[in-house]
């Protein structure tokens, strides 16, 4: 999500999206809320043309992930602290534009149905449309550490 102007680009991976849209007719008629967050464009294998800090949408955090933990006590265990300014939403009747129930964040995706890629768009918390770009490329491997 860089800035230039007053604009705002929003940088995706294909596979995020793919994956995202993949899931969200499981959840229907209920909304699908998931944490998303972001890589550096440096990061990546292959040249993006992308500045090098450009973050780009690659992980989600499982809803359910440190649920009980948040029922309890209100902490989110499911998301690394400073993660995840990102969501991906569904509205599975509609509208396509953020409402007040939709829990807000720096950039929000939104979906609505037919469940394609031209049917996510992006958002500010303000309900600003940004420019949504899909990027075709995979992100770096990742490992536990031992």
């Amino acid at each position: 999500m860089t800035r230039s102007n007053d604009t705002t680009d929003v940088y995706a991976t294909r596979g995020l999206i793919e994956v995202l849209l993949d899931r969200a007719p499981d959840v229907e008629p209920s909304r699908m809320n998931t944490i998303l967050d972001a890589t550096p464009a440096e990061e990546f294998d292959a040249d993006l043309g992308l500045a090098p800090s450009t973050p780009v949408l690659t992980h989600l955090y499982f809803p359910a992930a440190g649920q009980a933990v948040s029922d309890v006590f209100g902490v989110d265990l499911g998301t690394p602290a400073g993660r995840g300014r990102a969501r991906f939403l569904t509205h599975p009747q509609g509208p396509p534009e953020l409402t007040r129930r939709d829990d807000l964040a720096g950039v929000v995706l939104l979906a609505v149905p037919p469940w394609t890629v031209p049917s996510v768009t992006a958002f500010d918390r303000r309900g600003r449309r940004l420019d949504l770009t899909v990027v075709d490329a995979e992100p770096p491997a990742e490992s536990l550490p031992e």
